[in-house]
């Protein structure tokens, strides 16, 4: 019998309140699912605005342990209810430490398990290392559905050993929930052509679906600090070609199913995973 998929991406403004943010994340998750989707994927730290644009003190009193997290709780009870998995980023408090945290919630409303964002960056808008620790989990993989996903949060996408990591580790689709836009420091750099690249590449080097959500539309911290997000999420087949995308200033869901034994199939005509040569790469693993 022959194994199918289908996923959705959401995109979407989330410029509200924490409860007002939620509630439109879980409107657009219920139409996904009501269009079939199985895994609906949300955007990165989806409950406020992006609030690493600045270093602002005040803003640690959002993170929360993981199951006291209202997005947490609010996607574990809708994923119950609907019978579909939702990879869930949210900003997690551990003791002392902070973290960039993604909760993969199955479709029985249990957690799995949690993946700590790997690679944190720190620039003009995007000045997370004042917010988050580096993860400590690895990169991780999830068995939904009856295929094992794997999940990188935003800068982690541009990361090829992230996305061949979780190839290498049995993953038949890689998601990145994403909070990306204008580069505050040059407004004639336009990171979006660039960023769709990148995961493309993903997608062809490993042979496998690739789905990104990002935000959309222009925040404000109290009102300074403009940044705008760019949107344009996306979902690529195995081949890389883009099956299902929003532009810019759109909110909404995409939605694609996958023939996964097909895809398995592609996979092992291609041979990138037989006939690579891990005795060559040591420089990868070593500090510069």
């Amino acid at each position: 019998m022959t194994r199918t998929i289908t996923v959705a991406a959401l995109q979407l403004p989330l410029m509200g309140s924490e409860a007002e943010n939620i509630d439109a994340v879980a409107e657009l998750v219920a139409r996904a699912a009501g269009d079939g989707a199985e895994i609906i994927l949300p955007p990165e730290l989806f409950s406020g605005p992006y609030f690493c644009k600045t270093q602002v003190e005040a803003h640690f009193a959002l993170a929360r342990p993981t199951a006291e997290h209202p997005s947490v709780r609010a996607m574990v009870k809708l994923a119950k209810q609907l019978g579909v998995a939702i990879p869930t980023s949210f900003f997690e408090r551990d003791g002392s430490h902070f973290y960039n945290t993604l909760a993969m919630i199955d479709a029985n409303g249990d957690i799995l398990g949690t993946y700590r964002k790997s690679h944190i960056p720190d620039g003009p808008g995007y000045q997370e290392k004042y917010y988050f620790r580096p993860g400590n989990t690895g990169f991780k993989v999830w068995d939904v559905f009856g295929t094992r996903i794997g999940i990188g949060i935003c800068w982690d996408q541009w990361y090829p050993e992230c996305a061949r990591a979780m190839a290498l580790m049995g993953a038949e689709l890689l998601f990145y929930p994403t909070a990306i836009g204008a580069e505050p420091q040059d407004d004639t750099l336009d990171t979006r052509h660039m960023w769709r690249r990148a995961m493309v590449g993903h997608a062809v080097s490993n042979s496998m679906p690739v789905i990104a959500a990002n935000r959309v539309g222009e925040e404000s911290d109290h009102g300074a600090d403009s940044q705008k997000f760019y949107g344009t999420s996306f979902i690529t087949n195995e081949w890389g070609d883009i099956v299902s995308d929003l532009d810019d200033s759109e909110t909404g869901i995409m939605v694609a199913s996958f023939d996964l034994d097909q895809a398995r199939a592609h996979r092992a005509s291609m041979g990138f995973f037989r006939d690579r040569r891990p005795q060559l790469y040591g420089r990868l693993v070593e500090d510069i």
